[in-house]
């Protein structure tokens, strides 16, 4: 039996989505934000223990969904750790390549759903 993950993909789909927005939109630290980075993190490795119990592994849907996630913590983390002051220190105002990498992160929780639901 596969595990149910459509409430751990839905809250993490959100989270990435609403965290994006949060920053691009220059909106200061809150500590829900941190809350919700930690909690996202547990979803994370929910689906992405469901997709390696999966028979046969979807090895390519697991690298991308692990390489697009890993990308977008690296720009969450520096809001998450000094606010909206650190994540522009590391990153600047283009916000292009971190909305692709959520574009892509939306694309591949679509495919996780598909397959959740098979």
């Amino acid at each position: 039996m596969t595990p149910d993950v459509t409430p751990a993909l839905a809250n993490l789909q959100w989270t990435v989505d609403h965290h994006f927005l949060h920053i691009q939109n220059h909106s200061p630290f809150a500590r829900a934000i941190a809350v919700q980075f930690e909690l996202a993190y547990t979803d994370m490795r929910i689906v992405e223990l469901a997709l390696q119990l999966r028979d046969p592994v979807p090895v390519d849907l697991l690298s991308a969904f692990r390489t697009t996630y890993a990308a977008i913590r690296n720009y969450e983390w520096p809001f998450i750790a000094g606010g909206p002051e650190e994540y522009y220190a590391q990153h600047g105002a283009d916000f292009s390549d971190y909305q692709q990498q959520v574009t892509e992160f939306d694309a591949l929780i679509a495919q996780i759903s598909a397959l959740a639901t098979n």
